[in-house]
Order: C-alpha cells, then sequence, then structure tokens
C-alpha cells in the first residue's frame, strides 16, 4: 500500500509539470506529519512539488511558507499553487534569510520545515542556465541570477591553488590539482566560458584512466556549483536556526544529494540531539551534550524503486529528519 501511494503521489505531482518531480515527497510529507491548520516552511520550493503536496494535506486553515532564490523557479512556483489562494506565501530569497522572513510574518514558530537542498530539475534542464557539462551554452550555474559572479568568473580569475582547493572540497575529485593545471594553462591560450568547452578541458585529463563509471566532468562542475551559489557556507548555522522556530513536536527533514551535504546535516542533527560530534576522547569532548530533538532517521532515507523507476535523478537523494523535543 506505502508503495502504491507513494507511486500514485509521484505520478500526480508529475502531471502538474513535466520538467519536475518531487524527491521523495511521500517519506516527505509522513516526517513532517503535515495536518490541516498547520504552518509548514518549504525552505527551497523551486517549482513548487514538495509545496503543492503539503498545501494538499494542510487544508483547511494551513499555510505554506516558500523560500527559493531563483526568480524564474518562484514564478512557475507561483502558478502552479494558485489555486490554493491565501493559503501560500512565496518569497524570493535565500533560505539563510529564513528566520528574518519568519520574524517578519510574525510567525515565532512552525509546525514543519522541510529543505531540498541542492540543484532543481528545472536548473539542470534548462540549458542558458549552464549547470550541465553535456550543454554548449555559457558556463553560468548561478541559482540566483541576479547575483554577479557566474562560474566562468571563477574558472576564468581563480588562481591555479584557488581552483584545486575547490574543486578537491567540493567535488571530492583526486585529480583536482591536474585539472586546475590544465584550465590555467588552457585560459592563457583563450577565455573558458563555455560548458562545452570546460567539460572537454577535463575529459582531456581523465583520457589516460581509461573507462570511468560518472563523466569525468561531473565532479568538478559540482565543485563550480557548489562554489558559485556558496551552498554550503552557513548550512550548519542555517539548519540550527531555523530549527528554533519549530513548535514542541514540530519536525524538520532535509533532503541532500552527495556527501558533503549529508555529513552537515547528520551533524549537526546529532549536535541538537545532544550526542558528541567532535570525536574527542570522553574526558576531551567539549559537545554541548543537551538534547533539544529527537533524531527521526538513525540512517537517512533513500528512494525506494518505484520511484527511481519514475525518476532516475532521485538516485542520490538522502532524507534526515528531527523532531523538536
Amino acid at each position: 500500500m506505502r508503495a502504491t501511494a507513494r507511486k500514485n503521489m509521484t505520478e500526480n505531482l508529475k502531471g502538474a509539470d513535466s520538467e519536475h518531480i518531487p524527491v521523495m515527497a511521500k517519506e516527505a510529507l509522513d516526517f513532517l506529519q503535515c495536518k490541516p491548520g498547520g504552518i509548514y516552511v518549504d525552505a527551497t520550493v523551486g517549482l513548487g512539488g514538495h509545496a503543492q503536496a503539503i498545501l494538499e494535506k494542510i487544508q483547511p486553515g494551513g499555510m505554506l511558507i516558500g523560500i527559493d532564490r531563483d526568480k524564474e523557479s518562484i514564478e512557475k512556483a507561483y502558478a502552479r499553487l494558485k489555486p490554493f489562494g491565501e493559503s501560500f506565501r512565496l518569497f524570493h530569497d535565500n533560505y539563510k534569510n529564513l528566520s528574518l522572513i519568519l520574524n517578519n510574518l510574525e510567525r515565532n514558530s512552525v509546525d514543519g520545515i522541510l529543505l531540498d537542498l541542492g540543484v532543481s530539475s528545472y536548473q539542470l534542464l534548462t540549458p542558458e542556465r549552464g549547470f550541465s557539462f553535456q550543454s554548449d551554452v555559457m558556463l553560468d550555474m548561478r541559482m540566483d541570477r541576479s547575483q554577479q559572479w557566474t562560474a566562468a568568473d571563477l574558472v576564468n580569475n581563480m588562481s591555479e591553488s584557488e581552483l584545486a582547493d575547490i574543486i578537491y572540497r567540493y567535488g571530492e575529485e583526486r585529480l583536482s590539482r591536474r585539472i586546475a593545471a590544465a584550465i590555467v594553462q588552457e585560459r592563457e591560450k583563450a577565455p573558458i566560458t563555455r560548458c562545452s568547452q570546460l567539460a572537454a578541458i577535463i575529459s582531456r585529463v581523465f583520457r589516460i584512466r581509461g573507462h570511468q563509471a560518472i563523466h569525468p566532468a561531473t565532479r568538478t562542475f559540482q565543485a563550480l556549483r557548489i562554489a558559485v551559489n556558496e551552498e554550503l557556507d552557513g548550512l550548519e548555522e542555517l539548519l540550527s536556526e531555523a530549527f528554533s522556530f519549530l513548535k514542541p513536536g514540530g519536525r524538520m527533514a532535509v533532503i541532500s544529494f552527495h556527501s558533503l551535504e549529508d555529513r552537515i546535516v547528520k551533524r549537526t542533527f546529532r549536535k541538537l540531539a545532544g550526542q558528541c560530534v567532535c570525536e574527542a576522547p570522553p574526558e576531551l569532548c567539549t559537545c554541548p551534550r543537551q538534547a533539544v530533538a529527537s533524531i527521526l532517521t538513525s540512517r537517512p532515507m533513500t528512494p525506494g524503486p518505484e520511484e527511481l523507476s519514475i525518476n532516475a535523478r532521485a538516485r542520490s537523494a538522502r532524507m534526515r529528519s528531527v523532531e523538536r523535543i
């Protein structure tokens, strides 16, 4: 029954916008325990798939507050959610400003918060946004196109050591130094401005290593995207701050798509649950050890086979959840 319900929900949400299928929507609703009259936050609303599912559960009387840094996504989400009338508010802003938004709305507490981290399917599938190494378009990668710096700016202006550090830290790429050196060598001939151009440079570095399980440019493009959008900067602080707005019994669910995000989420939730996160010997541990949350996911939830058969992009998704005590 659960598998059937999950598949039906995914199919219904898919029908609303063929380019967007919300990841683990059924699991998110289960963890958030959405109920009529509740107040919920979708801090990464995207095209509104999760928001739609939440709104359907919290009527009558419920309110959804949605945030996204991508203006085009917000506009699409508004059109999708318009039938829900006054039951939602959307904000074109960075989710790191969540506390400011809630304070301005005079919402001191909410019943649930959802964060779906990472790049949206809409951004990936819109070639001119410059996220994909498979596209011959300008190297952009900005989630918020009103910001100044693009991926091309980073590639053409950072020093070789800075590029290598970013590619290694955010892409966990073992060949980061070779890739950075190849980028610097090529940009001395001409600026690197297109996705296909950068992907070709990276691919040449990998040629001597034979077959690869993933495209050679995957990790470097991930690293540049994270750096351009400052995705990991202040994430732990944001999660802790957002948690403080939950009512007792309120829940937070976070969906991450790579190990760097998931480690931060895991560490933050363990800290909120009063567990040691410093990994020091017990006599040297300085962790607060004050539990304000209960961890609902001892291991991260992953998409089921039914969802993966419909939405292959969900394969790397991991969901963790906590409840305020």
